[in-house]
């Protein structure tokens, strides 16, 4: 019930602003130093409205990416297109000891803001993002071999809504374990441009911020998902960052992908202590 009325406060009780940009919105709660929330793929900023509302003191600044959450799609390259948008946004509001929460793809984000505007960032928390998906998910494939248009990308543009639907479905249980926020997740990933889906996942897929990592001095906070492939995905993750400096690791050996969605008291908690060192 104190959960649920924080979160009803932080909604109501709170002036929202919303800032629209080519190729993102932001909504903003509060005031006091930022903290910017960056969704994974195919997320809406509302997936981290509850861990926002555990910072009144704050100005939870909770973005939404073109192609998602009812933002009107933009042309791609898409992913580069998001960091141009985020880093005139800190810029032309002139935002100071930022903190910068990123889930999945929004840890990619984070780190690009941090090598881009060091003087902006305070400090950074990654949530089981990969530093590059693609050396995990398809080893020796360079970004170059990735491009639009592929049989597989044919495929998924091509697909009904029965199989569309029963794609979601597995892709969901296979990152959350609560079958309502498996429902809520699969609901916004529904909703989003196909097309968006479709592409912006290749951009995902070219990713590589391993090269940025020895030029990022912030304090670093990585959470980690331990199902389903148990203490092996910390491993992973360390190998991902070795030449991050300042950072520390959390496991979370009970949650998938949304870590957020699956231990939300842990990961709250563990999110407040980093930020109040």
């Amino acid at each position: 019930m104190k959960k649920a009325l924080l979160l009803f406060y932080f909604t109501l009780g709170i002036a929202s602003l919303v800032f629209a940009q080519n190729s993102i919105s932001i909504e903003s709660f509060g005031k006091g130093d930022p903290i910017l929330f960056l969704p994974g793929f195919a997320t809406p900023g509302e997936v981290w409205k509850e861990n926002a509302s555990q910072f009144p003191d704050n100005n939870s600044l909770l973005v939404t990416y073109a192609g998602f959450g009812q933002v009107a799609p933009v042309e791609m390259p898409w992913f580069g297109k998001l960091k141009t948008d985020l880093i005139k946004y800190i810029n032309e509001k002139n935002l100071r000891q930022i903190t910068v929460v990123g889930h999945s793809m929004g840890g990619n984000l984070a780190l690009e803001l941090a090598a881009a505007l060091p003087d902006h960032i305070q400090r950074i928390i990654i949530v089981d993002a990969l530093s590059c998906m693609r050396e995990i998910m398809m080893p020796g494939v360079s970004a170059d071999a990735l491009g639009y248009e592929s049989p597989y990308n044919d495929q998924l543009l091509a697909m009904d809504e029965t199989a569309k639907s029963n794609y979601l479905d597995q892709m969901t249980q296979n990152m959350i374990t609560q079958p309502d926020e498996q429902r809520k997740v699969k609901s916004w990933m529904e909703s989003a441009d196909h097309k968006t889906f479709v592409y912006g996942y290749v951009d995902l897929l070219k990713l590589d911020s391993r090269p940025l990592l020895p030029t990022i001095k912030q304090p670093t906070l990585i959470y980690v998902a331990g199902q389903p492939f148990g203490v092996g995905a910390l491993e992973t993750m360390k190998k991902q960052y070795e030449d991050l400096e300042n950072k520390e690791f959390v496991f979370a050996a009970e949650s998938k992908h949304y870590i957020m969605l699956d231990q939300k008291d842990w990961f709250n908690q563990q999110l407040k202590t980093f930020i109040t060192k």
